[in-house]
């Protein structure tokens, strides 16, 4: 079995007859696009409606296929320079079209009638939602000249100082006991069910980054700028409501969210002191022993033990879910272990040309890895449900992106607990799903926090490595409270964790605490309904392309801004604590 994904779907490589002719053929189209804007405005303005849309789903099909080739190609090999210049050539052409596209933003936006001329054609009621949200946001577009110049600005900008971080902290190597080891494998050992195996991994990679926390500073610091001006010139009222607006989400929505995770810290809380007694430590966890396994498995799988362990929970799922997992491991579409050069943690990325998505993940063997696997395949399958739509119409918001990834996490390890055989098999699987949770509330709310007091300071100051460290420090003992020993902390998770370093996507967190709960709040409806809710589910992850978060969550009967419907899937958390400190008797 090969472990590298199979990419020849897409090309065989940059300097192929395909790559190329897709390549002439983006050109082609966005010289169309700029005709198209330099045309008077039809008088049937379903004409230019239909026209619009049949131009950008073209472009968006081939531009789809040539960025996923370079992005793939440039996430398993950093080093591989080919594919970061191909990455930088196709966004100078696709920044060609700024201009046009802010012109025909706003001619959609300028009709009347949108919602007549919608209702009164059947070829446009698939798009209702992509085109009245045009139509709401064109009142944040810049003119044609300025949103040109953005585009071209932001590849020497935030796009190229992102790259630059992804690039240092994927190449930096670190000394760990007198042997030379990327960021990514010190941080694996983090896993490991040695103690001081554990402390020694923690030690090393906080001298890891120390080598380049100055350069990642900059990144960060440029790129928080850069949105922060952007958000101004636009008339949002700060990256905040940028980000809801880009997630589809209200600030009530966010607010009851919010406000439950810290009415429920106290009992992750519980969990980390728990955790620490019965690993001989007084007071709060230390950081290195987050990720401590506890119980019995630590038991070590390979890749086919994955594969099988999750087709047989699966099977028992959903058919669809079963085949699309079976195709992923058999048909190379997942890159496993970790290498020089490969980038760190896991993602999914979906490529509707092709009805596939690519899974990288740096598989080390233990349970989580196996759940990690789960995450990912849940945004595959996620995928495939919005795949059927058309393509402008495909892309889902940032809160329920993690739904059915975390769903996925949910049920692997329901069905285990369900399973397990002894206390000792049964507290750690307990102690897997508590790892999970305190991650998405406790280490999410510290993110959070701190991208939030980043925003605050950036404008007025810059932030330099140091002071960048006691933010976080700051937001992690505001969040972890008594939980975690303050002298054992974290304070470069803001070099660690990518998400801080998009021009275009701030406060990448809160989505993975909303899709942790609302994904436990669907668990508990299977539980329910059983078979029947899963027709129900593939509706909603279908909706989230086309609708609001809001909306998308009614076809569950949940109402998102109501604080009562966040907490009671912490609830359920709070069921597992006690039964965590009952299994090691704290």
């Amino acid at each position: 079995m090969d472990y590298t994904w199979d990419l020849s779907v897409l090309y065989e490589g940059f300097d192929t007859p395909a790559f190329s002719e897709d390549l002439d053929s983006l050109d082609c189209l966005i010289d169309k696009v700029n005709a198209f804007a330099a045309e008077e405005m039809p008088a049937c303005a379903n004409a230019f409606l239909h026209r619009y849309i049949d131009l950008y789903e073209q472009i968006n099909t081939v531009a789809t296929k040539l960025i996923c080739y370079a992005q793939l190609r440039s996430a398993a090999n950093t080093a591989d320079t080919e594919a970061a210049s191909m990455m930088g050539n196709l966004m100078m052409k696709l920044s060609a079209t700024a201009a046009a596209d802010t012109v025909l933003q706003q001619r959609v936006a300028a009709i009347e009638e949108l919602s007549a001329c919608i209702d009164a054609d059947e070829g446009l009621h698939e798009y209702r939602y992509l085109l009245e949200s045009v139509k709401r946001e064109n009142r944040y577009l810049l003119s044609d000249r300025e949103e040109a110049l953005f585009s071209r600005l932001n590849i020497s900008g935030a796009s190229a100082w992102s790259d630059m971080r992804d690039y240092l902290t994927s190449s930096v190597k670190t000394s760990y006991r007198g042997e030379e080891k990327t960021l990514t494998e010190v941080r694996n050992l983090a896993y490991d069910g040695d103690p001081a195996v554990r402390r020694d991994a923690y030690d090393a990679e906080l001298a890891c980054y120390d080598k380049v926390k100055d350069a990642v500073a900059f990144s960060l610091n440029s790129i928080k700028q850069q949105v922060i001006t952007e958000c101004e010139l636009r008339g949002y009222e700060s990256p905040l409501d940028k980000a809801l607006k880009a997630s589809r989400m209200k600030r009530e929505t966010l607010d009851a969210l919010l406000g439950a995770m810290v009415a429920y810290m106290p009992v992750f809380r519980k969990y980390l002191r728990a955790k620490a007694k019965a690993l001989g430590y007084e007071g709060g966890l230390p950081w290195w022993e987050l990720f401590a396994p506890m119980g019995g498995n630590d038991k070590k799988y390979t890749v086919e033990e994955a594969k099988e362990y999750l087709l047989e929970i699966f099977a028992g799922f959903d058919g669809e879910m079963y085949d699309m997992v079976k195709a992923s491991f058999e048909e190379r579409r997942i890159d496993f272990f970790p290498r020089e050069g490969k980038v760190g943690g896991a993602f999914d990325m979906g490529i509707a040309p092709i009805g596939q998505s690519r899974v990288l993940t740096n598989f080390d063997g233990a349970f989580g890895d196996i759940v990690t696997l789960a995450h990912e395949l849940g945004h595959s399958f996620h995928d495939r449900m919005v795949f059927p739509h058309s393509p402008l119409t495909q892309d889902y918001s940032m809160p329920v992106a993690e739904t059915a990834s975390t769903f996925n996490e949910t049920l692997v390890v329901g069905c285990a607990l369900a399973r397990a055989q002894s206390d000792s098999e049964k507290l750690a699987l307990l102690e897997s799903r508590l790892q999970d949770a305190t991650q998405i509330i406790c280490d999410i709310y510290s993110r959070y926090l701190f991208e939030a007091s980043v925003f605050a300071h950036r404008k007025n100051e810059f932030l330099d490595a140091d002071r960048l460290c006691g933010l976080m420090l700051e937001a992690q003992k505001q969040a972890y409270g008594d939980g975690l020993d303050a002298d054992t902390l974290h304070p470069y998770m803001w070099v660690c964790k990518g998400h801080y370093y998009s021009g275009g996507l701030s406060f990448y967190n809160f989505p993975y605490a909303f899709g942790g709960l609302f994904a436990r709040g669907l668990y508990a409806k299977y539980e329910e309904m059983g078979q029947q809710f899963v027709p129900m589910y593939k509706k909603l992850l279908y909706a989230t392309s086309v609708s609001s978060v809001e909306d998308a969550a009614a076809i569950a009967g949940v109402d998102l801004t109501d604080r009562a419907f966040w907490e009671a899937g912490l609830a359920a958390f709070a069921e597992d604590v006690e039964m965590f400190c009952a299994l090691v008797g704290a």
